[in-house]
């Protein structure tokens, strides 16, 4: 496939971008290059795959719900200007 200006200004209004006059032609090489390197992936023989369109047959390992002791609120406290028990005091804004 080759990027051509005219390719190159729908990619812009699609994007919501606006490449400068002086990068057009390296911005169409890369392109370029990316496509061809994309179309490559054609070439693979697949047919001794089986196509994957989801993924309900693969289940997620559960793991036992554990509940720990963390001093996390304890740490994060000690650096608030004010605390009362395991809450944070701040001022009243809304009157």
């Amino acid at each position: 496939m080759n990027i051509d200006d005219k390719l190159l200004n729908k990619l812009e209004k699609l994007s919501a971008l606006r490449i400068s006059d002086d990068k057009r032609e390296e911005t169409m090489s890369n392109l370029s290059e990316i496509v061809s390197f994309v179309e490559n992936l054609n070439e693979l023989d697949l047919s001794a795959f089986e196509a994957t369109v989801s993924t309900i047959d693969a289940c997620t390992p559960f793991r036992e719900d554990l509940s720990k002791q963390s001093d996390v609120i304890d740490c994060v406290l000690k650096h608030a200007p004010s605390h009362d028990e395991s809450f944070f005091l701040v001022p009243k804004v809304i009157e």
